[in-house]
Parts: structure tokens; sequence; C-alpha cells
């Protein structure tokens, strides 16, 4: 089996290109210089930099080797390949871990069949198929899953790499492969050595006392993880503590305790007291007296010392309100302070202390009030959680988009033998530098339409759909400007989005464009075409939605977990409006019957929901067509398919195409399609600034 590294499709061994989306499964481009390389070549012959799977491979040796040992030809650098397959070619040995017990060797090797599943890979899928290994993290399960392991010939530090990865994908390493053969265990992981350290972001003067709380807090969560697995040593050594892109707190890789050693809450404070003194940075009072309490035994459980940082935070937010507030009456603005609430929707959230899921960078810092010195704009009357003719402006702390990345991906289903959905996808990114960092202006465009009517009824609805309203928003808001001879003949679009008026002009156009279609071709009843739709409109932090139909948008985030932002227009939702049970509302044959689509009759019967919304913190979005969204699908697997994809260090394409496989694997009725746009953002520190000056 070929996995493409591109779309993730699984292709066949003898594959050459990938059946799904085209990319040669013979040659990789090499990141240096951009040549075609054929796999399994060490290095570029144009620029010579390493091609293919860069692994850190960790190999334990049972015993010292003796000057016979066939190990010591490996560690010298005589064997060339470090498995008897000859997949993986030795690239460098590296020095020693001080950490590491006197039996390691540590090495980068290459993957030479970087298509290729690992055997540890497909020993799990064929396990996992047969229901032998179990998925869950009880106990039981976890002695199940070990004899399952020594069975199979894996090392046991394997365990809870698999089993910690979905709870904390961005905090360990990947697994790429293990094997135990020779007298010797060999562990493939991600290579994580240049990842920036803990020590040397924490000592940055301008890193906030809430990011250093928020990594306390990580090392907490982690320790409690950590702890059944006898891997708590894994925390204690400052080079293994580093940061992910999202600094968020990672671990380079895990270290089995040694039989007998003993591991208490005290050596974790003794650490954060190491990290303050290398780093010379300043201690706050409270987290002082917090790490005090943690060395003399003071604090003595983890639940003590989890209430202790939560107490802290609620201090620390409290002295940046008072802060905020105090710069705001010194400059006469007019303030409302607003309650957010939380909402959930029908999943609860991410079981965490509110204030500390808040304090990442990037997200607001509180939960229940939220201070700005920023105006809302006009759109702003369109949002469901602003007051009716209140027109002081509320406080809001200004973001700004710090990355955009989007995947998209349609497929007929198991059923169908054609596809009537379609999708459209057009941004605009600008890279801005400065004092304070680098930022993204972005601009994008994201549509997608379900459409019905038959063969070749359903596929020209959905597809005119969409390009009607890529044209429309191409010439009055994406337009470039255009010069003729030295004259402006178009100007540059609008900078910001555009207006519920213009959104609802360009649904209209679309829904106008199907049905002068259908009266052109006289379809009537049953044999009229038409399409629902989805619409996403994104202007850096502030983005517009607009909908008709069941086809949905979701959102997901750290703290708010995953919302339905649009309701479906059918006769269920309808009911459940009027005031009728939801259970009622559903039990009807007709309850899931389209009450609006674009194209089977004219504008009078189009009425698209539009409303804007602002992203106050690292969000997904995920468009979706009901072949997806199906017998509560996403509702029920958003933990393991859409929560992970929040972290920029998991490929969004291989996201996408995991979520088609899934709705195929439960539905598989319909066409399936899902358009998923990973956003992330940080505190707008120019703009604050400007406001206080």
């Amino acid at each position: 089996m070929l996995i493409c590294p591109q779309c993730q499709f699984e292709n066949p061994d003898e594959n050459r290109f990938c059946q799904e989306c085209g990319t040669s499964l013979t040659q990789q481009t090499c990141q240096e210089c951009g040549t075609k390389v054929e796999f399994g070549t060490q290095t570029c012959p144009t620029c010579g930099a390493v091609t293919g799977g860069v692994w850190w491979a960790i190999l334990t040796l049972q015993e010292a080797p003796s000057t016979a040992d066939s190990s010591v030809g490996l560690e010298t650098g005589e064997t060339e390949y470090f498995d008897s397959h000859k997949r993986y070619r030795l690239l460098k040995w590296l020095p020693s871990d001080s950490m590491g017990s006197p039996l390691e060797r540590q090495a980068r090797v290459v993957d030479c069949q970087p298509f290729q599943l690992s055997p540890l890979e497909t020993l799990l899928r064929q396990q996992a198929a047969s229901d032998e290994l179990p998925a869950g993290e009880s106990e039981g399960e976890e002695g199940a899953l070990s004899k399952s392991f020594q069975s199979l010939g894996i090392p046991a530090i394997v365990e809870p790499y698999i089993l910690l990865q979905a709870q904390f994908h961005q905090a360990l390493p990947i697994l790429h492969d293990a094997w135990e053969e020779a007298e010797k265990s060999v562990l493939l992981l991600e290579d994580r050595t240049g990842f920036p350290l803990l020590a040397d972001r924490w000592s940055d003067a301008e890193v906030p006392p809430l990011q250093i709380l928020h990594w306390l807090h990580e090392m907490v969560e982690l320790w409690a993880a950590l702890e059944p697995w006898q891997c708590r040593q894994s925390l204690l050594n400052l080079s293994n503590l580093r940061l992910d892109e999202d600094h968020v707190v990672c671990l380079q890789r895990l270290y089995q305790e040694q039989s007998g050693a003993s591991f208490s809450l005290q050596q974790l404070g003794d650490l954060w007291n190491d990290l303050f003194s290398r780093t010379q940075r300043t201690q706050i009072g409270s987290i002082a007296l917090l790490i005090h309490d943690l060395q003399t035994g003071a604090l003595a459980t983890l639940e003590e010392v989890q209430m202790r940082v939560q107490t802290i935070a609620y201090e620390f937010q409290s002295q940046e309100m008072a802060s905020k507030l105090e710069q705001a009456l010194e400059d006469e603005i007019p303030l409302v302070i607003r309650a957010t609430p939380i909402e959930t929707s029908s999943q609860p959230a991410r079981e965490a202390s509110p204030p500390l899921d808040s304090m990442k960078e990037g997200s607001s810092p509180v939960d229940e009030l939220t201070l700005s010195f920023e105006e809302d704009d006009e759109d702003d009357d369109n949002d469901d959680d602003r007051d009716e003719g209140d027109d002081i402006p509320t406080i809001v702390l200004p973001m700004q988009l710090y990355s955009l990345e989007d995947a998209g991906r349609t497929d007929v289903g198991r059923q169908r033998d054609h596809n009537e959905d379609f999708f459209g996808v057009q941004t605009e990114l600008h890279k801005v530098d400065t004092p304070s960092g680098r930022s993204v202006r972005a601009r994008g465009l994201y549509i997608l339409c379900d459409g019905m009517g038959g063969h070749a009824g359903g596929e020209v609805a959905s597809a005119l759909a969409v390009n009607t309203l890529k044209q429309y928003f191409q010439d009055t808001w994406l337009a470039y400007p255009v010069m003729e001879d030295g004259k402006l003949i178009r100007p540059m679009g609008n900078a910001a989005l555009p207006s519920e008026e213009s959104i609802r002009e360009a649904i209209y156009l679309a829904n106008k464009a199907i049905y002068d279609e259908n009266q052109l071709n006289a379809r009537s009843g049953s044999g009229r075409m038409g399409t629902t739709l989805v619409l996403v409109l994104l202007q850096d932090t502030r983005v517009a939605v607009a909908h008709v139909g069941d086809s949905r948008l979701y959102c997901v985030s750290r703290r708010r977990g995953l919302e339905q932002i649009t309701s479906d227009h059918d006769v269920g939702q309808r009911e459940i409006q009027r005031g009728v049970e939801p259970t009622i509302a559903y039990a009807r044959p007709d309850a899931f019957q389209l009450t609006q689509a674009l194209g089977p009759r004219d504008e009078n019967f189009v009425n698209p929901d539009v409303h804007f919304l602002d992203l106050n913190e690292d969000t997904l979005l995920l468009l979706c067509s009901d072949g997806l969204t199906d017998s509560d699908l996403v509702e029920t697997h958003w933990r393991t398919h859409l929560e992970s994809l929040l972290s920029s260090q998991t490929n969004l394409e291989r996201g996408v195409s995991q979520l088609i496989d899934l709705a195929n694997q439960y539905n598989g009725h319909d066409n399936i399609t899902a358009v998923a746009i990973r956003l992330k953002v940080r505190p707008n520190l120019e703009m604050m600034k400007m406001k206080q000056g």
C-alpha cells in the first residue's frame, strides 16, 4: 500500500501515480532545490541535501556489547542499514543521552520507502481491523494492549506513545516505527531536536506571566498522564522540554523510570525553580510561593497544584482587567463590560479550567469578560449577541491572523454513480512583518454546494452556483486593480467583508442562474434542478457566513469545543422553531425535506441566513455536505477527527481525507464533501500599544 504524500490516499503498490490526485509515487521533491528525486535515493543529485523522511532512531541493547558483537559494527557505522529489511538507512550517529540508559544509542535514519506504511502502522491497522487491539484507555484495556504488543514483538515503551497520542498529540512526538530483533529494540520518532527549548523562550521578557502559568499547567497535566506509565522522568530534563509552533510544551521523547526510582511533585517544583534561576527571570510572588510549597511538600497532590495554578490565573486576569479599566477611564472611553457566555454544542467542550484554556497565545485572556479599545464596525449589528439599540462600543481584545491553511475534498460515496457536490476555494495571503512579529493579512472565499435534480441536473446546479458566486465576489471584493494605458480601469476590491446586502445579492444571482436554466429547459416538478449552499467569506479575523439548505458549517476551538454554526433549512427544524419537540418534529416522514434551496423557485422563495463572526482564538471551520453530517457523524467523532486538526503539526489534507473515509465507513449512501479552514490568531500587540499610547 502506497500512501500519497499530498492527499494521503491509499494506492496499490504497483501505482506510479496517486489515483486520487495524480501525485508521483516514485519521485519526491527535494525540499532544498526542488529537484525531482527517485524515492529511496539518499541525497539529492543536484544540491546534496538529504531526501526522504528523516527520523530520530533510539536503539536499546539488551546487554552491553562485547568486541565481537555485531551491534558494535552498527555503532561505528560499518552497517549501512538500521534494520534487516534494509528500509531505514543510517545517516548519522548522535551523541549519547545523559538521561537515557547506558545501553542506548541514538542516530538519524532516512526512510527509503517513504510512501509505504511502516511495519508498525501496518500491524496496528491489522490488529484494529480484527478487533484484537483495544482502542480505549482503561486499565483493563491497557493490560490487553500490553499482551498484544508482546505477542507482536513490539517494545513496551510503544504503549504510552500510542495510548496518549489522542489526548496529547502535540506534546508527544510521532511514533513512526518500532521493533525488536537481534538482542535490541528500536524506536523511530519524529525528530524534534530542532524545536526551540522551553528554557530559551521562558527567558524572553516579552513572554507574559499568563503564558508562563499556562506552561506550568501543561506540565502538571503531562505529569498526571505520564505517572501511570512511569515516564515522569521525561519532564525533569530541561533539554527534553521543547515548544512547538503553537507554543505548546512538548517532549522530545519519553524516558522510562528505572526500577526502584522514586519521583515526586517536589522534583517538579525543583525543575520550575531551575527554569527561573537559569533564565534569570524574576519570579512573581504567587508563582514563587507555588514553587516553594511544591519543593517543601506543602502541596502534596496534583489536585492541590492544579487548584493553586487556577487561583493564580484568576489573580493575573483580575490584575490585567483592572489595568485596562484604569487606562480606559483615564482616556474617558465609555465602557460596556459584557459577560460572554460559553455556549456549548450537543457535545461538551473539553474539560479544563476555563481561565487556563484561554491563556495560550492567540486566545482571549478571560472567558467571562473581554476587553479592548476597538469599536465594533457596522456589521456587528447582525451579531446575535449584540443588544438591540446598544450603540456604546464593546471592549474586546484586538486579535490578528497568524496563519491560514485550508483543504477540501469531495467523494462520490459508495452507492452513487455520479457526484452532485461541488466546492470552490479562493484565497489571497500577504505576510506582514513588524517589530512585534509576523502576521498574515488574508481574504478567503469558500463555497460548498450539494446539488439535486438527478444525473446532469444536480451537478450542473451546484457547479453553476459556485461559479456564479466566485465571479460575483471576484468582481466586487477579491478584485485586483487593473491598469490600462496608465489609467485605473478597475479599482481594488473592498478591504472589508462584503455587507449582508451584498452577500444576499450574490446568492440571489446564483439562484437566478439556476432558475433561468430550469425555465430555459422547461424543467418542472421533481425534475427541476437545485442546490444547497454554505458560504464562508474571510477577512483576517472577521468571518461572514451564509447558507441555504442543509449543508453545514461547524466551528471547533479548544475553549468552546464543537459548535454547529448553521441551522438546517428543513421541515424538522421549521417545526422546532414553531415550538415542536425535536423528537416529534423529526418523527415526521417529511422531516428532512428541504424548505429552501437555490434554483427550483425564484428569489421570492429564497431567504438565506447571513451572520458574522469574530475569531478570538485558534479555530477550525468545517464546511460539509449532508453526506458527512448524516447520522450525527460529526458530533460523534469530532474529538478524534477534528480536535487534533487545530494543531499546525497535523496535516490538514490528511485530516480531510480521513473525514471522507469515516463518512464512507458509516454513511456512504450519498456524495461526501468537506472543506476545512485552520485559522490561528495572536493578540495584536501593535494595535494594543497604539490604543493605549
